[in-house]
């Protein structure tokens, strides 16, 4: 199943009434992406969400009821314990959210798990654009946000806080401006959305129906 067609099924398994349209469509295009990853590997649901069978019933219970039993399926009898960075970026996401302990604590999960993709964050996460990385961050970890003054790139950001929790040094320059590697931290963030597809033809409804 390709990220498109499992962002689909999923909006069309959902209980639309649920929060608001950003969060249902941040909750279906993680999951999208990790479907598909997981259907392309050979891998778990699990091991590409980062929720465990229980926890992605319950998630899916709320967001996607229509589908809630299939993902629990997917997700394997073992889930893949998370490694120290990755619980650490967990750890991290739960200190600085804001809002219903029941949301933000599956979402730091599968942000946690999703961080260790190849991709920008906001491309490994199925979404439109870096922009709705912002909204998402500004929505439910605010503070955070806040911290992330420079807006460097979510990944550096959070793995800095991460070797500054544990001690370490990420890079010797004073100040970031005096860096050789800037670019690599702050510069821009472009790139094709894994469900680029899906947002075309959203585009292309759009502008026809206007």
């Amino acid at each position: 199943m390709t990220a498109d067609r499992a962002y689909r099924w999923l909006m069309g398994a959902s209980r639309r009434s649920t929060g608001d349209g950003f969060d249902l469509h941040v909750c279906a295009s993680v999951m999208a992406v990790a479907v598909a990853q997981a259907e392309e590997e050979g891998l778990s649901l699990a091991a590409t969400s980062g929720l465990d069978a229980a926890t992605l019933r319950a998630f899916a219970a709320e967001w996607f009821p229509g589908a809630a039993v299939a993902l629990a399926e997917m997700a394997g009898a073992l889930a893949p314990a998370p490694g120290p960075e990755e619980q650490s970026i967990v750890d991290i996401l739960l200190m600085y959210a804001s809002g219903r302990l029941e949301f933000v604590r599956p979402l730091s999960r599968m942000i946690a798990r999703r961080c260790q993709e190849p991709r920008h964050l906001w491309q490994d996460l199925g979404l439109r654009e870096r922009a709705e990385l912002s909204r998402l961050m500004q929505r439910h970890f605010p503070r955070l946000k806040t911290r992330n003054s420079g807006d460097m790139k979510w990944k550096k950001f959070l793995y800095r806080l991460v070797c500054g929790s544990e001690g370490f040094v990420l890079c010797p320059a004073p100040v970031c401006s005096d860096c050789d590697d800037f670019a690599a931290c702050f510069g821009s963030e472009e790139g094709v959305a894994q469900l680029s597809h899906t947002y075309r033809e959203e585009r292309t409804e759009a502008i026809t129906a206007g």
